[in-house]
């Protein structure tokens, strides 16, 4: 396996991100794409910007939209042997809901490393009492 990738084996990443983000899209004129291969330490970056209106659609509900076209462009550079990271511009203009405002900002953070991938949180379940043991007099 060689270090670097000619430009005819690097997949389109730009065109890639394009095809998966234009049709969230008012206009597709609008998306403005930027790929950076770094051949050590084996990297994609690729940038993306568009207009403020579209931000809720490219996103989607609870962000389901951006982290799939996250995992596509991962899983293609995997077949080549690099890792790719996806940077949406401006993001910080989009309104999140009201549970997500105070969270803190884990761009940047390897999802793997640092970043919890669920929390979950559980009220333990009442005792169950045991009528045969109960000390006290049975209500009439």
């Amino acid at each position: 396996m060689t270090d670097h990738l000619s430009p005819e084996a690097s997949p389109d990443y730009a065109g890639l991100v394009r095809f998966l983000i234009a049709p969230f899209l008012e206009s597709a004129d609008a998306l403005k794409v930027d790929c950076e291969i770094a051949p050590r330490p084996r990297r994609v970056l690729v940038r993306l910007a568009f207009e403020g209106e579209d931000k809720g659609r490219v996103f989607g509900r609870g962000g389901r939209n951006i982290q799939a076209v996250r995992t596509v462009l991962q899983a293609v550079a995997q077949t080549v042997g690099y890792t790719a990271h996806l940077e949406v511009l401006g993001r910080k203009a989009i309104a999140l809901p009201p549970n997500q405002r105070d969270a803190p900002d884990l761009r940047g953070v390897a999802p793997t490393a640092h970043r919890p991938i669920a929390l979950v949180i559980c009220r333990a379940p009442a005792p169950q009492r045991d009528n045969q043991h109960d000390d006290r007099p049975a209500k009439r």
